[in-house]
């Protein structure tokens, strides 16, 4: 495994991991929190995700299953690895309480400043909680974007890009309420920022662990899992998300022009 791939795998891999820093950016600029943008870019990154997952990512596990394991034991890998990373982000998901999950994205004009004395702590609290709560959730994306993108760097940009959009609203729901509570855009970002590096520590940690294992078995079962848990993300978070902020059909279009411009940056490489 050359250390070029590696270092680009790992680059890609921070690129989106530190996309929480522009949501807290974009946070502070802006007077009132673009719904409407917010809900189609996370149908898109839904779309992208989505797509990717069954048309590349899921055919490229099976057919190296398939190759290691025969046809009916690579296909019952290819399956069961799916759903363990199906099972494996559920789980994260469920250990975070619902009040402080990251996808719960505050509009910047929800608190007004004369609620802040009096919501110091919980505020401060719950952007503590936040920021923790997207580290755990970023630790499995990071280690799912270095796996793509080792195996396939064209694959990888797309991933990166796809998570690093997902990212943003992560890194507004960390900063609003520390902002609100502390006064300090620099603490507010600091902490956005802080929870994004959970990405590429997942990769670095996913990386040393599985470094003497690589083969084609370990790829396969790695790429399986990541579609399930790009699936997941998908389905139970940008979606939601999307249409929580937005209109219905924004996040449906959202959707398919991720999936039609995923289509089209693969079919640019066949």
């Amino acid at each position: 495994m050359e250390i070029q791939n590696v270092l680009f795998a790992f680059g890609l891999t921070l690129f989106a991991g530190l996309s929480t820093g522009f949501g807290s950016v974009l946070a502070f600029l802006a007077r009132r929190t673009n719904t409407k943008f917010l809900s189609v870019a996370l149908g898109f990154s839904a779309g992208v995700m989505i797509y990717v997952s069954f048309v590349e990512i899921f055919p490229k596990a099976e057919d190296s299953l398939v190759a290691e394991l025969g046809k009916v034991g690579g296909y019952w890998a290819t399956v069961l690895a799916f759903f363990a990373g199906i099972a494996f982000i559920a789980i994260i998901d469920k250990l975070v309480p619902s009040f402080e999950n990251p996808h719960e994205v505050h509009r910047v004009e929800e608190m007004d400043l004369p609620e802040r004395a009096a919501k110091f702590k919980k505020l401060y609290r719950m952007g503590i909680f936040t920021a923790l709560a997207i580290a755990i959730h970023n630790f499995p994306e990071g280690l799912a974007t270095f796996v793509s993108a080792l195996r396939d760097p064209k694959l990888g940009i797309a991933i990166a890009v796809a998570i690093a959009i997902h990212n943003v609203p992560e890194g507004i729901a960390v900063s609003i309420p520390i902002f609100y509570a502390t006064d300090s855009r620099k603490k507010a970002f600091i902490y956005s920022f802080l929870s994004g590096l959970a990405e590429p520590v997942g990769a670095l940690v996913g990386y040393a662990i599985l470094f003497s294992f690589i083969n084609d078995i370990v790829f396969g079962i790695l790429f399986a899992a990541v579609a399930g848990i790009m699936v997941f993300i998908s389905l139970d978070e940008l979606l939601p998300t999307a249409r929580e902020y937005g209109e219905h059909h924004l996040a449906a279009y959202g959707l398919v022009a991720g999936m039609m411009v995923m289509a089209m940056s693969l079919l640019l490489f066949v």
